[in-house]
């Protein structure tokens, strides 16, 4: 392995100079985590591009990054899957990395807890409470080619996907998000094993109805505000048209949240019998939608073509950053899984143009370098095979 340390962009027509202070990662180790048993790779600001073939480890170290954010990463995987297969019995997996401020430098790390698959969190060498904790360091968002049916399967994705948005914003949004779907499994299992502890039912609706009501609102104006960027947009990206739907939100935006609580802790209760013969709650903010329509095409995303479905979520990504940015003076690090695949020239010249007006850490990927030609002097470039990692 090679550890390697290269300087941010500078003054360059491809890439403008970072024009303000943002958090990026200037130093990340892994250990035993995926494929990688060591790993050490040192990095400056702005765009870094990462080629190599298929199956090299380029993903895993995006991964890596992700789960310095809330949540189960870019894969949404469980702890026991990041174990490096072949590592000792008694290893661990683990990412370190330091991570640059406008206040200084700060040292964010997870892992396995030894014994367990319980994820841990320290910040500083000290144990983090949650995984909410992180938001407060740095926040991270990603596209991957998972991602690029995002607008046709399922809401749960889409959900996740603003999720991860909002926690750029609001960072006790990852704990609503976690008491949230704990009093939707503790009410599933009461209706399941003790239906008549009417009790406990109706403090759990309480809890659920009071989480829900502040979920749906926060993705309510995590989608307005939103909407308000891509509208500013410039460029040659789509503006697509984004909606926050569901049952909660819908009553959100006529109704007081107070009002909105009581009317779902009624319905909670009134289908006690419905959802414990579906073996699921039926109606609450875990219903819900961002619905995304192609405001020149006047067509839902889903409808789109696959080159399109990418250039909206690109857009949205965008945005988002900009957003962040101009709100809270703090960009995210953006993490892009092989995007510049199916971007046509025009856009992926707009991309790389953008991420340097942002002056956002971005960690891009890719086999073919060639598409990354207009970067060559302006991004940090390294190359990954079989798990080793070298400064281009």
């Amino acid at each position: 392995m090679i550890a390697a340390r290269s300087q941010s962009a500078t003054d360059a027509p491809g890439l403008p100079p970072i024009k303000k202070p943002v958090a990026s990662v200037t130093r990340l180790t892994l250990t035993e985590f995926r494929c990688y048993a060591h790993a050490r790779v040192e990095v400056g600001p702005g765009a870094i591009v990462l080629t190599g073939p298929n199956g090299a480890g380029k993903t895993n170290l995006l991964e890596a990054i992700s789960l310095l954010s809330p949540g189960r990463g870019l894969r949404s995987a469980r702890s026991a899957d990041f174990q490096r297969i072949g590592a000792d019995h008694d290893a661990v997996w683990g990412v370190a990395a330091t991570i640059a401020g406008p206040d200084g430098e700060t040292l964010a790390g997870t892992g396995r807890e030894p014994g367990s698959e319980r994820r841990i969190i320290q910040i500083d060498g000290k144990p983090g409470k949650s995984q909410a904790a992180l938001t407060q360091i740095v926040s991270v968002v990603w596209l991957t080619p998972h991602m690029d049916r995002l607008f046709v399967e399922g809401a749960k994705s889409r959900r996740r996907f603003l999720d991860r948005l909002t926690f750029g914003f609001d960072p006790a949004h990852a704990g609503r998000v976690t008491r949230h779907d704990l009093a939707l499994r503790q009410r599933a299992r009461l209706l399941a094993e003790r239906p008549g502890e009417t009790a406990w039912l109706d403090a759990v609706e309480a809890e659920l109805a009071a989480t829900g009501v502040a979920l749906a609102a926060a993705r309510v104006d995590m989608v307005a505000r939103l909407a308000r960027a891509l509208d500013a947009a410039t460029g040659p990206f789509p503006r697509p048209i984004v909606a926050a739907e569901g049952p909660v939100e819908s009553r959100l935006m006529g109704q007081p949240a107070l009002a909105v609580e009581d009317w779902l802790r009624e319905v909670l209760m009134r289908n006690r019998n419905s959802d414990s013969v579906h073996g699921e709650t039926q109606v609450g903010a875990h219903r819900g939608d961002l619905a995304v329509t192609h405001r020149e095409k006047n067509m839902p995303a889903a409808l789109t073509s696959t080159g399109e479905q990418k250039a909206i979520l690109v857009a949205i990504i965008l945005a988002a950053a900009r957003l962040a940015t101009a709100e809270r003076g703090r960009t995210p690090i953006l993490l892009l899984d092989e995007v510049a695949a199916h971007l046509d020239e025009t856009r992926r010249q707009a991309l790389y143009a953008e991420i340097g007006a942002l002056g956002a850490q971005a960690w891009m990927t890719g086999t073919d370098r060639s598409l990354f030609e207009t970067l060559e002097g302006d991004a940090q470039h390294f190359t990954i095979r079989d798990a080793h990692i070298t400064h281009a």
